[in-house]
């Protein structure tokens, strides 16, 4: 049988059947090898911070070249996110309302929302009240702290 053919009965492109991986040449293996130095040092530094880290060793790397070589070596930054749904077990959990009702009209049921927004520097929090019927944006606010903007 062809390969042509063996290659269409397994549903494989033709050119997969020649393809030969290449292997990393020896300046990417160096700094990957700097890299998981860097890593186990600070887990939370990012392509920017190890680029620079990189740049004061001696090697002249960009974030993007730094960046590729850590998705090959699946490193990812280790960061802290706000804990905003803490779980208390003691408190009383709220049954579910909504389970059987039919929303067939607007204003007849609305849904709040917050959501964390990283920001360049720091983060803020976008709270947006929405009809669920017509999903039309009732209202909204961003602040910087989940404190009441009444108080």
């Amino acid at each position: 049988m062809s390969i042509c053919k063996q290659c269409e009965l397994l549903s494989i492109a033709r050119s997969t059947l020649y393809y030969t991986p290449s292997k990393a040449n020896n300046r990417d293996l160096r700094i990957m090898e700097e890299l998981d130095w860097l890593y186990l040092e600070d887990p939370t530094r990012g392509t920017r911070r190890m680029a620079k880290e990189l740049r004061k060793k001696g090697y002249d790397v960009g974030r993007c070249y730094v960046r590729r070589l850590m998705q090959i070596m699946r490193l990812k930054t280790v960061y802290c996110r706000p804990r905003t749904t803490t779980i208390d077990p003691a408190r009383y959990k709220y049954p579910y309302l909504l389970r059987n009702l039919d929303i067939v009209k607007p204003n007849q049921v609305w849904a709040l929302d917050i959501s964390y927004v990283p920001m360049p520097r720091g983060f803020m929090y976008l709270v947006a009240i929405m009809d669920i019927y017509s999903r039309y944006i009732v209202s909204w606010s961003l602040s910087n702290t989940m404190r009441p903007s009444g108080l």
